[in-house]
């Protein structure tokens, strides 16, 4: 495997993919076309050197990822739409009327706040507050941290095994499946066609699943270490150190995305296997979505002339 630098992200009925500034999200319309829309999009991590720093860059690039996600999924999702004529509410024109153009930045501001402190509640402090029953019986801080981390992770294989069950998730799930293909495709040395992308695994070591699951076994190694004696500092510690935890992953996951080391490619295997929760196998359309998507942003054939010069596969 040889790094190629494109990553991305299933949106509607489509795929999003990018390469250095630019990425393209090409989206299977309703009346069976694939759109494709190009754009350009630089990182917080490039227009601040503080914010690229290691252990740093790790919660930018996760805001990055957030940022474009919104963008992306809006997109894609308005192709689907309903048509019919609705009347704004009151609200609604209230806040046209406040807001005008920038309507739309402030919702999605709104949105990715709400998100990010909704899964900090659910994920991080929600599974201290049921680990706390268990310490009537423990008193070991490091069994407690293992408790909680293990609590942490149920929670999470439970929401993604509820969530997987709508339909629209799933499908989502296989377009997840569909960017993993054509990535492992083209960075095995193989020709981004749709028969070699379909045989190319649908997991990858640099997936967003994998970095959730390294944060949370990470956290469970920051709190054995960090002991606090109230419940309020607890969970004051389990917000105050997210960032942190953050970075630390980043840096294991960037790592991992460019290292095919022994022992790194034994510690992704954890995510790997998580991935298994996150995408499906994509049906063929599915599959020239996503190669469309990269081919608007990425020149294949010349990172294969490049990068495998003793002669592409397939």
């Amino acid at each position: 495997m040889k790094y190629s630098g494109i990553g991305g992200q299933a949106v509607i009925e489509g795929i999003m993919m990018k390469n250095k500034d630019e990425y393209a999200t090409a989206v299977r319309k309703p009346n069976g076309e694939i759109e494709v829309e190009k754009e350009t999009y630089v990182s917080l991590t490039e227009r601040v050197k503080l914010f690229s720093l290691p252990f740093v860059r790790g919660v930018f690039s996760f805001a990055d990822s957030m940022i474009l996600g919104m963008k992306t999924l809006t997109w894609s999702a308005s192709f689907f739409e309903d048509d019919e004529d609705v009347q704004p509410g009151k609200f609604e024109l209230w806040l046209d009327k406040v807001f005008g153009e920038k309507l739309e930045g402030v919702l999605m501001s709104l949105v990715m706040v709400f998100s990010v402190v909704m899964a900090i509640g659910i994920f991080m402090v929600l599974p201290l507050v049921i680990a706390g029953v268990f310490r009537k019986v423990i008193t070991s801080e490091t069994v407690m941290a293992v408790i909680e981390g293990i609590i942490r992770i149920a929670i999470f294989i439970t929401y993604i095994k509820l969530v997987s069950r709508m339909e629209d998730i799933r499908r989502t799930f296989m377009y997840h499946g569909a960017e993993h293909k054509c990535i492992n495709c083209i960075e095995h040395g193989m020709e981004l066609t749709v028969d070699n992308v379909r045989k190319s695994s649908k997991q990858h070591k640099r997936c967003g699943t994998s970095f959730l699951l390294i944060v949370m076994v990470i956290s469970i190694l920051f709190f054995m270490v960090v002991r606090v004696d109230t419940l309020w500092l607890r969970i004051l510690s389990r917000i105050v150190l997210v960032p942190v935890i953050a970075g630390v992953s980043y840096e294991f996951l960037r790592l991992a995305g460019r290292s095919d080391a022994k022992i790194v490619d034994i510690l992704s295997r954890p995510g790997l296997w998580m991935q298994n929760l996150t995408t499906k196998e994509p049906d063929d359309k599915m599959i020239e979505v996503a190669i469309r998507a990269v081919e608007t942003v990425f020149d294949w054939r010349a990172y294969l002339a490049e990068n495998f010069p003793e002669g592409q596969q397939g």
